[in-house]
């Protein structure tokens, strides 16, 4: 339970992260391509992938391409939902976005649902409804902040269903991590240069910080089922109600996000959606 806790603990404090970026003057396009550079270095010191000639031919290009993009970009997305939807809003709706990939199951894939699945996405929409709704009584949600939620929820959504379609083709997570964050480099490098930033160390000391909590998360939340083999469930909803919960509490006793009745509505219905999930 020690990993997941650590998974769970990396994962909310790279939001901790994004939201304190603008303070510490910290360019967060720069942090991003840092991060990445970070993780494909950590990946193959610690996951110590066995290369072989054929393994370029064998890797799925396409996918690893679409990851290659949207990794990065979805980064700055959050950044920005953190900024202005605040922490516990933007954390709730990436783990939310664990709902495309059972839609896309039963919509692309003909996996048949049962009632607690489709029970459990019903109640997820209705979260995320009440996550994004800026009513009269959501002054501390900004104009335009639902856009970015919904962005993190559809663009989390994507890349899970690509790491879903990595983890069908077979190969090892050691042989195409780094590739993918190789290319997420690549295209965070370029955004850094199009944007003509200039390098400054500060956005570099972060994105070294964020490079290590990102590979942690995901490091940790691997050695979670490994440690875990017979209670795959178990890690998976540990992980998602973690980040709920952990998110919700700094983003409200540290931060002092303000949230409408309705979006605390949101709050307390994206454990349930994620239990029922769990247990379907």
């Amino acid at each position: 339970m020690l990993n997941l806790a650590a998974a769970v603990v990396c994962s909310v404090l790279v939001s901790v992260l994004l939201k304190l970026a603008p303070r510490w003057r910290i360019g967060i396009d720069q942090a991003v391509a840092w991060n990445y550079l970070v993780a494909g270095g950590a990946s193959l010191v610690l996951l110590a992938p066995q290369a072989s000639p054929e393994l370029p031919a064998r890797l799925p290009w396409p996918v690893l391409g679409a990851l290659g993009v949207l990794l990065p970009t979805i980064f700055l997305v959050l950044a920005r939902a953190v900024r202005e939807a605040g922490i516990a809003r933007s954390d709730v709706a990436q783990r939310l976005s664990l709902l495309l990939p059972l839609l896309a199951a039963f919509v692309l894939f003909g996996e048949r649902l049962s009632a607690l699945k489709l029970a459990a996405a019903a109640l997820g929409l209705v979260a995320l409804a009440a996550l994004t709704w800026r009513g009269a009584d959501a002054a501390a949600a900004p104009r335009g902040s639902a856009r970015w939620l919904l962005l993190v929820f559809v663009g989390f959504g994507v890349i899970d269903i690509l790491f879903k379609r990595l983890a069908a083709g077979g190969l090892a997570f050691g042989a195409v991590l780094p590739v993918v964050f190789a290319l997420a480099f690549v295209v965070a490098a370029a955004i850094v240069l199009l944007r003509r930033r200039r390098p400054d160390w500060r956005s570099a000391a972060g994105g070294l910080v964020l490079g290590v909590l990102n590979f942690g998360n995901i490091l940790f939340y691997l050695r979670a089922h490994r440690a875990l083999p017979d209670a795959p469930a178990l890690v998976f909803a540990g992980m998602n109600l973690g980040v709920v919960a952990l998110g919700a509490m700094l983003g409200l006793l540290v931060f002092h996000e303000r949230l409408s009745r309705l979006n605390l509505l949101g709050l307390g219905l994206a454990p349930v959606a994620i239990v029922l999930l769990v247990r379907g």
